[in-house]
């Protein structure tokens, strides 16, 4: 375990959907910021690049979402899974729906991201137990793709082409300080918190 990153410690999940990547950051005792403990290869997410809008439409969100510890399900069909509670705030106030946005196993994706049985299994035993020792919320991001100004330039003509910009500099801010950006809604665009 790398300097001091242990089972219990925090941790936040960034994922990049055209990646297909989960990344697991952990932050090691008395640190002041996490460090990129290790990338998973997501088995399968839904849909295309851009949110997800409405129930069913077989999209994986986008954004910035929270696993809360009532979010935990070790009794899943699908291995293991958690919750990552979709719709966020942002969503909601674009009256989007759905429900039962998970991270789990078994390599099939309805909208959530799948993850392989053993990535699951790591990833769910370091969300509890961060948890379980007292993190409030694991944030989990998920990105449509690795947001450098010339993947945004190429995008520049999608009706996400906004989200996206404000969801750069949310990476722009993980990528800096190596923490998790937080996010609120204001008038409409989603704002980096700065802390």
């Amino acid at each position: 375990e790398p300097c001091g990153a242990r089972v219990g410690s925090p941790v936040f999940l960034r994922a990049v959907k055209e990646d297909s990547v989960l990344e697991l950051w952990v932050k090691p005792d008395k640190a002041e910021c996490y460090m990129l403990a290790k990338r998973y290869p997501i088995a399968a997410w839904s849909g295309k690049l851009g949110p997800k809008e409405k129930e069913g439409d077989r999209q994986t969100p986008e954004g910035f979402y929270e696993v809360e510890p009532s979010g935990l399900n070790p009794r899943s069909n699908y291995h293991l899974s958690f919750n990552i509670g979709y719709p966020n705030a942002y969503d909601r106030s674009l009256n989007r729906t759905g429900s039962f946005i998970m991270v789990h196993g078994r390599d099939v994706s309805i909208g959530c991201l799948a993850m392989t049985d053993s990535g699951i299994e790591e990833i769910y035993t370091m969300v509890e137990q961060a948890l379980v020792h007292g993190q409030k919320n694991v944030p989990v991001q998920i990105y449509p793709f690795v947001p450098t100004p010339a993947r945004l330039s190429e995008e520049k003509d999608s009706p996400h082409a906004a989200f996206w910009a404000d969801m750069a500099r949310a990476w722009d801010w993980t990528e800096r300080t190596r923490t998790p950006a937080r996010v609120k809604v204001v008038n409409g665009r989603l704002v980096v918190v700065e802390q």
